[in-house]
């Protein structure tokens, strides 16, 4: 940040009385400018025994798979948006029917919320951020080929669930090492991973 969106004028960086790290702080008018971690929400939809996968058609990593997740929007509820984004980038009307994974990122300031979610109608399609849009059966999964590491390791929990059939809703910091590649599943570890076990029966 380079310039107050308050009165324009330069901004620097410095500890704020009262506070103790450093912040964007207004050369002119003073105002404390905040960045604040951002959510990003997506669905693990459940259809045919598989996963809806999405191929990113934009940056970063077109050509890649991701389940269909994104920036959740002011206005909306964590799960309303990941159904949002599923209409959005697979063309699928879906439900959510368990939350499934929050995972915090500090390195890139992000938090992801993801939910299990089942489709309405069977239809789905390329949204505008899709290049391709399918379902994987568990045996099939591109492990090689996810865009974003943060959903290899939401899908190995996911498998490992569905293999033990007992579901569990997962929590973690997916900690990079600060080596390597930020998109390398290998460059990052899982720490203080939490798998509660849940009765669908409720």
């Amino acid at each position: 940040m380079k310039f107050c969106s308050d009165c324009g004028a330069p901004v620097e960086e410095r500890i704020p009385a009262d506070d103790n790290r450093l912040r964007h702080v207004c050369a002119g008018c003073g105002v404390v400018h905040y960045v604040n971690p951002k959510a990003v929400v997506g669905c693990l939809v459940e259809h045919e025994d598989g996963l809806l996968l999405c191929r990113r058609a934009i940056e970063p990593k077109p050509g890649l798979w991701t389940v269909p997740a994104g920036y959740l929007e002011v206005d909306e509820s964590a799960a309303s948006g990941a159904v949002r984004e599923t209409l959005e980038e697979a063309c699928a009307r879906v439900e959510v029917v368990a939350p499934y994974a929050h995972f915090d990122l500090p390195h890139i300031g992000q938090h992801y919320v993801l939910f299990r979610a089942r489709m309405l109608t069977p239809d789905y399609g390329v949204g505008p951020e899709s290049s391709e849009v399918r379902v994987f059966g568990l045996d099939e999964l591109p492990w090689d080929e996810f865009a974003f590491p943060v959903m290899n390791v939401a899908l190995e929990l996911y498998r490992e669930d569905r293999r033990t059939s007992r579901p569990r809703v997962h929590h973690g910091v997916l900690r990079w090492s600060g080596i390597g590649s930020r998109y390398d599943r290998r460059n990052y570890e899982l720490e203080g991973h939490m798998g509660l076990f849940v009765d669908e029966r409720d």
